[in-house]
């Protein structure tokens, strides 16, 4: 595992050259890529300056976002369909070999059966394209039962769905986006990580939760930096991934609204810290 930085996930703004500097300075491993930004280069035969850049500062490639809408109209799923064997050529080229997305766990519009069927059409498509290049395809489960109440049809919402969902795409690339948010919110345990093969786990966010709130009333977006209440039990958590072997980023995701208004080497520094101690609690650092 290591320590990556997804730097919009703590406000963080800038270009790559700046944003690179940052994650050097402040001990991260790894910064996720800009996909757009490496298939330009790459048409220009310029890529090697975006290698150079991870090289000298130290950094491997983290993930990219999957850049296909899928949870809209068919045009634009069918528009960025489109344009995803680009990014994914360019992400592989760069070595990186992650791209995770996330999934409602609601739909105000599809009943659950057709929901599923919907997203394991469209997925597969997306998947098809990434295994093209040799790149996995990790789906996030939202946890919250906040997230779900009062909507018209619930969809997946925790681990095993997700998985089963990974399973009906079929093209073998496809894993889980495991946030310890979303596992501790669905209910998760250390025991269900435990039953993973490493490779059906992508990508990782850590944050912790809010003190002093039930479990199943916890909000989404109202969040802890990682470690910082032990409401969730992100040692447990980091330890069964190091069981099973996974190696890949271990990214901040805590939506603290502080954190966009501290000068961004400082909001790094603090997510850094924030990441130093809680793999240390795993004995992992």
């Amino acid at each position: 595992m290591f320590k990556n930085l997804c730097a919009g996930a703590i406000g963080v703004g800038g270009s790559t050259l700046e944003v690179a500097a940052l994650a050097k300075k402040t001990g991260f491993g790894g910064m996720d890529l800009s996909a757009g930004e490496a298939a330009t280069l790459l048409e220009l035969g310029q890529l090697d300056l975006l290698k150079r850049l991870y090289e000298t500062q130290g950094l491997k490639p983290g993930g990219f976002g999957l850049p296909v809408e899928f949870r809209r109209d068919e045009d634009a799923f069918q528009k960025g369909l489109a344009g995803l064997p680009r990014l994914a050529k360019a992400a592989a080229a760069m070595g990186c070999f992650r791209c995770p997305t996330w999934i409602l766990p609601f739909s105000n519009d599809l009943p659950f059966a057709e929901n599923f069927e919907s997203h394991r059409r469209r997925l597969r498509a997306c998947a098809e394209i990434l295994n093209d290049s040799g790149v996995w395809l990790g789906l996030e489960f939202v946890g919250p039962k906040t997230m779900r109440v009062g909507k018209a049809h619930e969809f997946i919402w925790n681990m095993a769905g997700m998985l089963e969902l990974a399973d009906a795409i079929g093209t073998g690339n496809v894993g889980l986006l495991l946030d310890c948010w979303h596992w501790y919110t669905a209910h998760g345990t250390v025991a269900d990580i435990l039953k993973l093969r490493p490779e059906q786990i992508v990508y990782t966010h850590v944050n912790d939760a809010p003190a002093g709130v039930d479990v199943d009333a916890q909000v989404d977006n109202v969040r802890r930096m990682p470690g910082e209440t032990g409401v969730i039990d992100i040692a447990g958590f980091l330890k069964a991934l190091a069981k099973i072997a996974y190696d890949g980023p271990v990214t901040a995701e805590p939506f603290v609204p502080s954190l966009k208004e501290l000068p961004p080497i400082e909001a790094c520094r603090r997510t850094s810290a924030a990441l130093d101690n809680i793999l240390a609690s795993a004995g992992l650092a």
